[in-house]
């Protein structure tokens, strides 16, 4: 197969990745975040601790986060039907994928919540926030580097199972790879879409890098993490000069 048969094949086949994985990205993202968040909240020892709907949540996630994508692509069949009207092409897709990357999108955001310094929750709570300034002020903020850490590795694993949803007809570079990389032996296009591939995760763990360093940065001089630390630092000096007096 020659260059000028590949590039038409080759141009349809990103488009058709990166709109399979975008949406699915932005699905897994509102899903996944609020879904992260709520599993911190509901813990033990959380603002609206409620251990019961906690491992109820907790479990739901795990059972859907440990079905291999391909396993889970069949399941969904009837679902994605009811949704999209065809379990084929990248509309169709992008259900299975989507499903597929909430729970595992919302496990790292419940990772990247819980390492924010208590000590920001209580500096909130003691000026008298509720949970939900607690959550947009402090939880959220403070935990943006790696909430876009969290992204861009949902991203990647978004790409992989984009390219197994090429083996249903999902379209896209697995698909083009599987046609012809393995069915059609056009090895040298097969190799052409591993390249692509792997420059594509890189960009965008490059990306997803720089942003969450840039923000870790601005973050640490400025917002109002900074104004709550020293809030925070002078409540027991308060304490002790009123007991003094």
């Amino acid at each position: 197969m020659t260059w000028s048969e590949m590039q038409p094949l080759l141009s349809q086949a990103c488009w058709d990745t990166l709109y399979m994985v975008g949406w699915s990205t932005l699905i897994a993202i509102v899903g996944g975040l609020p879904l992260g968040v709520l599993l911190v909240l509901t813990d033990r020892g959380g603002l609206l601790q409620n251990v019961l709907v906690n491992k109820v949540i907790g479990q739901v996630v795990n059972i859907a986060r440990s079905l291999p994508f391909i396993i889970l692509m069949v399941a969904l069949m009837n679902f994605t039907r009811t949704i999209t009207g065809t379990t084929i092409g990248r509309e169709a897709a992008i259900v299975p994928l989507a499903v597929g990357a909430i729970p595992f999108f919302a496990r790292l955001v419940e990772t990247a919540v819980r390492e924010v310094d208590g000590g920001l929750v209580e500096a909130v709570q003691s000026m008298g926030g509720n949970t939900w300034t607690v959550v947009r002020k402090v939880l959220v903020p403070e935990s943006l580097p790696s909430l876009i850490s969290s992204a861009t590795t949902t991203i990647v694993a978004l790409i992989g199972y984009s390219a197994m949803a090429g083996t249903v007809g999902a379209g896209g570079l697995g698909d083009i790879a599987i046609r012809y990389g393995y069915q059609r032996f056009e090895t040298g296009l097969m190799w052409i879409t591993v390249a692509i591939l792997a420059v594509v995760i890189s960009l965008i763990q490059f990306a997803g890098d720089y942003a969450a360093r840039t923000l870790h940065r601005r973050g640490a001089h400025s917002g109002a993490a900074p104004k709550l630390r020293l809030l925070k630092a002078k409540e027991p000096a308060a304490a002790e000069v009123g007991e003094v007096a």
